[in-house]
């Protein structure tokens, strides 16, 4: 299936909640959630129920579009976060959280996770000094996470960078704003990953 490019607060809206999927107006009054708080399309009065089913399938597409990531993949990293010890609804949300894309949002050097995949996918970044243009790519503790020299003097970067830090950055990330580098001190722990998401019903999804 092809990645959603239509306009993203639709799928919020179809959540019924703040997906975070636009970055800066998300947080503000211009935000659809808050301007228009019934789902797109028919606006007559429902009463249908939903099914465990569709309760459940309607939290894991949430995570998915969160994240920006394919049903597929999404898929794989249900997997194998079955395959590791401990909780797999957190193990599955560390994944998600260890993504390049999703430590460059979390830094602010992005204003929304699909800002931070085009910027990863550009090259604009360096893990450990080496090039990096994956989005999915897993950091590790330890790595570090910096803008490439070449693109300092480009508009987009002043622009990017301007008021750092924009928001709280996680205690398991390290911001040098000097530096204009992160560095990934330790694996995110349950308290310091989205908890809008309720990873019990994704795990009953699949465990169908």
């Amino acid at each position: 299936m092809a990645r959603y490019t239509g306009p993203v607060c639709r799928l919020c809206r179809r959540a019924g909640e703040k997906l975070f999927l636009k970055g800066e107006r998300c947080y503000t009054p211009k935000c659809a959630v808050d301007k228009r708080r019934r789902p797109p399309g028919d606006h007559m009065p429902r009463r249908r129920r939903l099914s465990d089913h569709g309760i459940q399938l309607r939290e894991k597409q949430k995570a998915r579009r969160m994240y920006g990531v394919l049903e597929r993949q999404f898929r794989k990293y249900f997997h194998e976060a079955l395959k590791r010890p401990g909780v797999t609804g957190e193990t599955l949300m560390e994944f998600l959280e260890r993504r390049l894309d999703n430590v460059v949002f979390r830094l602010g050097f992005a204003d929304s996770r699909a800002q931070a995949r085009q910027l990863v996918l550009h090259a604009h970044f360096t893990v450990n000094g080496r090039k990096v243009n994956i989005p999915s790519y897993r950091v590790r503790s330890g790595e570090e996470i910096k803008w490439k020299e070449s693109v300092r003097d480009r508009d987009f970067y002043k622009v990017a960078v301007e008021g750092l830090p924009r928001r709280p950055v996680p205690s398991w990330l390290d911001l040098d704003v000097n530096a204009m580098a992160g560095r990934i001190i330790r694996a995110p722990e349950v308290g310091e990953m989205e908890n809008i998401v309720d990873t019990r019903l994704i795990v009953e999804h699949y465990s169908r």
